[in-house]
Formats: structure tokens, sequence, C-alpha cells
């Protein structure tokens, strides 16, 4: 594996692939995986490593957390990305993170799915929101040589629909996680106007 490819080697990094391989399935880990290759090439790439805001350890933190609102833990309380949010924030405390820090992550995993804002925010919030977009596939904030490598590393089935799927799931589960113009919401109606009267069977 080459150094571009490489994941922290620390126990903080360590703690936190094993939360999520806990607690969601395989194809969530390997696109929370390749959301932060992406994020952190895309950082090298705009030269903002360099930049005093830029932490790795929270871009990694943010990155591997993002979708714990579609893991076995989540509540369903509230939207995944806010559920998710939450769950992390409770680790990072776990994990000694100071407030301040940890209020930027759960920032960053709250509106990583929200397109017009998140990319407008702080450093951290904007990578981690262009690094799970770009692993969506229907956008790519980095050069296709830049890309390709995270994608032959950790490749993605061909029709994939994991995430939308675990999104779907969580917000069946209460009104709360499924609040109106959410994705959850959209992802919903769109599932039983197809599906009318069933719950998406492959989430299950």
């Amino acid at each position: 594996m080459t150094s571009s490819l490489a994941l922290p080697k620390t126990p903080f990094a360590a703690s936190c692939l094993e939360l999520i391989r806990e607690t969601e399935n395989e194809l969530l880990v390997d696109h929370s995986i390749r959301s932060f290759l992406f994020a952190r090439a895309l950082a090298e790439y705009e030269g903002s490593v360099h930049d005093a805001d830029y932490d790795e350890q929270a871009l990694f933190a943010a990155c591997i957390l993002h979708d714990l609102g579609l893991g076995s833990t989540a509540t369903a309380q509230a939207r995944f990305e806010v559920d998710g949010a939450d769950l992390a924030a409770t680790f990072l405390r776990s994990q000694r993170f100071s407030g301040a820090r940890t209020d930027r992550i759960w920032e960053a995993i709250a509106l990583h799915s929200t397109i017009g804002i998140a990319d407008r925010l702080g450093l951290l919030t904007s990578l981690v929101h262009r690094g799970v977009f770009t692993d969506g596939g229907h956008v790519s904030y980095l050069p296709a040589e830049l890309a390709q490598p995270v994608r032959d590393a950790y490749p993605r089935p061909s029709n994939d629909q994991s995430i939308r799927d675990a999104v779907i799931m969580h917000a069946s589960r209460s009104d709360a996680a499924a609040p109106r113009f959410s994705m959850g919401a959209e992802y919903l109606r769109r599932h039983r106007e197809t599906h009318p009267g069933e719950v998406c069977s492959r989430c299950s």
C-alpha cells in the first residue's frame, strides 16, 4: 500500500475503525475509508494540508465516523446525519477530545450531506462533505488520476445501493428520523412510491 493510501496507525484511529466495523456493514465501512482517503487527497491537491486549520486526526474521525447514524447503535430519533454526529460526539468525549474539537467534528458529520452549505463552512466540514460526495460517484472533486488509486484499493461494487438502502431503513424507523426535505425523507418517499407497503428488504 502506498503512502497516499495508508491509514493512520494510532490507537485512536484503530478505535475508530473498530467502532464502525462493529456497528456498520462492510460496504459502509469501505465507503467511510474511501471518503477519508478522498478528503485527504483533496487537502493535498489543494494545498490546504499546510493551513493552520488542517487537522488530519479530526478529518479521519469525521470521515470514518460519518455514517454511525446508519449503523446498529443509531437511535433513529433524528435524521441519520445528526444521529451519527451525536454518536460520534459521545465516542470522542470518551477519547478525551476537547469540546471545541468535538464540536467541529459534530458539525462536519451532521452537515456532510448538505449540498450548498457544507462546502462553504470551515475546512474540516468542507473536506468531509467533498470526500463523501466524491465517493458517491455523482461528482468528483479530484482529478481522475488521483481518485483512481483509492477506487482500486477499496473497490465499490457496481450498482452498489448500500448507502441509499441504509438511509431508507433508518428513515423508516420513526418520523423524527425522516423530517421533511431531508435526504432520508426523500429517499423514503421515492421507495414507497415504487414499493408501496414495503420496507427496503436489503437493509434488514
